[in-house]
């Protein structure tokens, strides 16, 4: 997919990426990168991590954010400044605002977790007022755009920015300065396209024969249709599920960039993602963000092409709420076929729920959700039931059982109407 770069390449220079360097340097840490050793044998390759989560905001995004700024004019400072985000972007502008003493205003999405949003008056100390408007970053952004125009603010852009894309350019520098040898693959999250189109212009400008991987939630595939259609779409619905990387719209700048630099570009189940986090927490003790889950999630997708390989990913971010934990646990039961709901029609009688529990669940299965209320002058009564299985297999022959014992019942897993309306 990538092309080959040229004089009219839309790419970040390699210059503009090492002055970011050097303004970054104090403010945004050199993350490590580590070698993983589960992963590394699973995939039959030398994976390492790249540890954004690490960072001073457990995100890469302070370095767009703060380079941004930084190249911002007196004028543009001089009211301040404002920008849109659903977390991460939130919290780098806070920081930035902070050690520059600037003030600034901050639009976020109601849905953002409170977790970030406490973390973004921490780290703004006074300089910055949060503007909780708006369901996804979208409708943030429209409002910050208004705010910058009425209010005469500097905007801080989350991904569209030149100054941005250098920013998280700098990724890619501390990259391939830290690797022993040629990194033949980089796993990168895509959301707007900010980190991809960074990392991938320096990459690509440096060692040409790196192949960046694009990483995008199947729910959110605002890059995937852009490069797809041949331009920027807008993207009617989304699920906002992975808020770090979850927008209508992908940027103009990031798009042409996206199609200078990426190798592929692969769609990942939010579902698989709540399972990997789940994944990294018992397994690894990494506790990362939707968004930071991404690259790994995608690597049995390439299972074949990188073995033997020396392969990087991007763990973009660590900023998850405990709140969250309950639904990502939920949708990863979900993925992985071991949670069902059904809607089930009980015989009113005496024993009818006790015959179901003997009769039809099997040993290993358990109700995990019930609810009934009986109807006078009706020969059945219908109750929303949920089933967890201990294996996916175990599904198959519940639903058997189901059959054999005249059971009658209506399946809401794959009735995405029914499902959103009664779960």
């Amino acid at each position: 997919m990538a092309k080959p770069i040229t004089s009219t390449s839309p790419l970040i220079s390699v210059e503009q990426i090492y002055q970011a360097k050097v303004r970054l340097k104090g403010i945004a840490d050199i993350t490590p990168m580590l070698p993983n050793y589960r992963f590394s044998e699973l995939f039959e390759c030398n994976l390492l991590l790249k540890r954004e989560d690490l960072q001073v905001v457990r995100s890469y995004k302070i370095r767009g954010a703060y380079n941004n700024m930084a190249t911002m004019t007196e004028e543009q400072l001089k009211n301040g400044v404002v920008c849109a985000s659903a977390g991460n972007h939130a919290q780098g502008v806070a920081f930035a605002c902070q050690k520059m003493q600037v003030h600034g205003k901050i639009f976020m999405p109601i849905v953002t977790p409170k977790q970030k949003v406490n973390k973004v008056k921490l780290f703004g100390k006074g300089f910055v007022e949060v503007v909780l408007t708006g369901d996804t970053y979208d409708d943030a952004y429209a409002e910050a755009m208004q705010c910058a125009e009425v209010e005469g603010r500097g905007f801080v852009h989350p991904f569209n920015d030149p100054g941005t894309i250098a920013g998280q350019g700098t990724v890619g520098v501390e990259i391939l300065d830290s690797a022993n040898g040629p990194i033949d693959y980089i796993f990168v999250p895509v959301g707007g396209g900010g980190l991809s189109a960074g990392i991938g212009s320096y990459v690509k400008q440096i060692s040409p024969k790196t192949k960046i991987i694009g990483v995008e939630p199947a729910g959110a595939p605002a890059m995937y249709e852009s490069l797809k259609a041949g331009k920027v779409v807008n993207l009617e619905q989304i699920d906002s599920f992975v808020d770090g990387a979850a927008v209508r719209q992908v940027g103009e700048n990031t798009f042409r960039i996206a199609q200078a630099v990426l190798d592929d570009l692969v769609l990942v189940d939010e579902g698989k993602v709540c399972s990997m986090i789940l994944q990294l927490y018992n397994e690894e003790g990494l506790v990362v963000e939707p968004a930071g889950a991404l690259t790994l999630t995608a690597l049995n997708q390439y299972a074949d092409k990188i073995k033997g390989k020396n392969v990087v990913c991007i763990i973009s971010g660590g900023n998850n709420d405990i709140t969250r934990t309950e639904e990502i646990k939920e949708r990863a039961l979900l993925y992985e076929g071991l949670k069902h709901y059904f809607v089930i029609r009980f015989p009113q009688r005496a024993g009818a729920l006790k015959d179901f529990l003997t009769k039809v669940l099997g040993v290993n299965d358990d109700i995990t959700h019930f609810e009934y209320t009986k109807k006078h002058n009706r020969g059945t009564g219908p109750a929303l039931v949920g089933l967890q299985v201990k294996e996916r297999g175990d599904y198959e022959k519940l639903v058997q059982r189901m059959d054999e014992y005249q059971i009658d019942y209506q399946p809401l897993n794959d009735s995405k109407m029914l499902f959103e309306l009664l779960i």
